[in-house]
């Protein structure tokens, strides 16, 4: 039991500090940016392009902040609670880390402000990618990565 809480407490600690540079990055690009300005990073591929996000990934729940600060206060409280069910390792415990530090990243963000600050814009084969930022980046790794423990088996930890 102790390991348990020494790996959730680690993922915690790791998601603070994604928070911290989501925050700060969030804030950096508010304030050197006008809402839909960029900034060409590589050509045809990647720039900085501030915009406010009302809703979720490709606008999804458009203005409808409660709903998605419900969604992510249950979606946080749930993994907390379902990451004891993990086998206890560096991967898994960056896994919930990352999507700790994304969902509450948003989070912050939808509770201070009424949306979201999104700034990566990227280009592929001349699709423009709906703009995101590094907690849309954490919550997806993350999530990636807990599937992967998934598929291995490693959410049913025998160790325990």
């Amino acid at each position: 039991m102790w390991y348990s809480n020494d790996m959730k407490k680690k993922s915690l600690i790791l998601a603070t500090i994604i928070v911290i540079i989501d925050a700060i990055l969030k804030i950096f690009i508010d304030n050197i940016l006008s809402i839909n300005e960029s900034i060409q990073i590589i050509p045809n591929v990647f720039y900085i392009t501030k915009v406010y996000n009302t809703g979720a990934a490709w606008s999804i729940f458009e203005g409808s902040q409660i709903v998605l600060i419900i969604i992510a206060i249950v979606a946080f409280f749930f993994l907390l609670k379902y990451q004891n069910a993990f086998r206890k390792n560096k991967r898994n415990t960056l896994a919930f880390a990352l999507v700790y530090g994304g969902l509450v990243g948003n989070l912050i963000d939808r509770v201070i402000y009424g949306y979201v600050i999104d700034y990566l814009h990227v280009y592929i084969i001349n699709y423009s990618f709906p703009i995101f930022n590094i907690a849309d980046i954490a919550i997806v790794v993350g999530f990636l990565l807990i599937i992967i423990a998934i598929i291995k088996g490693e959410e049913h930890d025998s160790s325990k």
